[in-house]
């Protein structure tokens, strides 16, 4: 587990996002065991309550579950899963689009630029 960390967002807030695009890439499945607190606390060298509060927030956005003693997992709640895929790509869309319009780039010139763009980087 590789995470970049920033200086702008908490640790814990880091945390969450690289469970998201995991999520969201499918590299973790529903219902999928991950790492307990621990585990996850050692494998990113960050303390323990870190790691915890990452969990309970997880938990209360309803990305992961745990019941009783057992391993924490992804959820199984499809919707749950198609909101996170839909926030991670709104999130670059919003990034995009605030960049493009600073330099006043007409629309059609952007959508032609994309399409040129996302074509190409999928025969490579």
């Amino acid at each position: 587990m590789d995470i970049k960390y920033n200086n702008r967002d908490p640790v814990y807030v880091q945390v969450i996002r690289h469970f998201k695009e995991k999520i969201a890439t499918g590299l973790y499945g529903p219902g999928e065991e991950i790492p307990s607190r621990r585990e996850l606390a050692n494998q990113l060298k960050i303390n323990p309550n870190t790691a915890q509060r990452a969990y309970k927030e997880m938990e209360e956005q309803g990305l992961i579950f745990t019941e009783g003693n057992l391993p924490s997992r992804i959820t199984k709640d499809e919707l749950v899963l198609a909101q996170v895929r839909e926030e991670l790509i709104l999130e670059a869309v919003d990034a995009f689009v605030d960049s493009v319009r600073s330099i006043n780039v007409p629309l059609a010139e952007v959508l032609n630029l994309v399409e040129k763009k996302y074509n190409k980087e999928g025969q490579e």
